[in-house]
């Protein structure tokens, strides 16, 4: 079983540099500098954050899921994870999570992904990455630099057997996770519209993204 190592943060969301709301389905970016902490924040309970962290000065240099895994000897990130680059910087540590743990390995939702595990007809629904070449397109990026992503406040079980379930989620209504950014880091959310298994409770909801200045 994970460690789910619960820490509260000590920032007040009144004094956030930058405080917004992505709605449900949409995508985010936003460089977030060394030394500032950056927070998302589960509004509704259940949702599903996918989210992806880049070099702000080099996506080719970006969140490695294998690294970062290797390097705690976890799947599940909480307080204390350091997320890895593919060049094995330090983009972000995780300084505060009042959920508990996160999703490494379930990966972003497709047109694709949704054809096969629940049909034909599904292909044309909204899906994660949609909203990930959205956001990246608008940043000069390409469809092959959405990479393994993490799944935040998702549940994903492995099995005895190695299989991956999708389960309803482990996190509340306020829920968030806290990170600190060790280089200047572009952070880039796709808020997920995954209406096919209870990522979301089958109904996608707003999360809250706040940035702090270093302290």
């Amino acid at each position: 079983m994970p460690v789910l190592n619960y820490v509260e943060s000590k920032l007040d969301p009144a004094t956030a540099a930058y405080d917004a709301v992505v709605p449900a389905g949409e995508p985010w970016a936003h460089e977030v500098k060394r030394g500032q902490y950056f927070r998302i924040v589960d509004l509704h309970g259940n949702q599903a954050a996918d989210t992806l962290f880049f070099n702000a000065h080099d996506y080719a240099d970006r969140f490695s899921a294998q690294d970062t895994i290797r390097e705690q000897g976890n799947i599940y990130l909480t307080t204390g994870t350091r997320l890895i680059s593919t060049r094995g910087n330090v983009l972000m540590t995780i300084v505060a999570d009042t959920c508990g743990r996160h999703d490494t390995l379930g990966g972003a939702c497709a047109m694709e992904s949704n054809m096969v595990r629940y049909a034909i007809e599904k292909r044309f629904m909204h899906a994660c990455r949609n909203s990930f070449l959205k956001a990246a397109l608008e940043r000069g990026m390409t469809k092959r630099d959405i990479t393994a992503n993490i799944n935040f406040f998702m549940n994903v079980p492995v099995t005895l057997e190695g299989r991956l379930t999708f389960e309803d989620g482990v996190s509340e209504a306020g829920k968030y996770v806290e990170m600190r950014a060790e280089m200047d880091t572009l952070a880039m959310i796709s808020n997920c519209p995954q209406l096919n298994n209870p990522c979301n409770a089958f109904n996608p909801t707003p999360v809250r993204v706040l940035i702090w200045d270093g302290q």
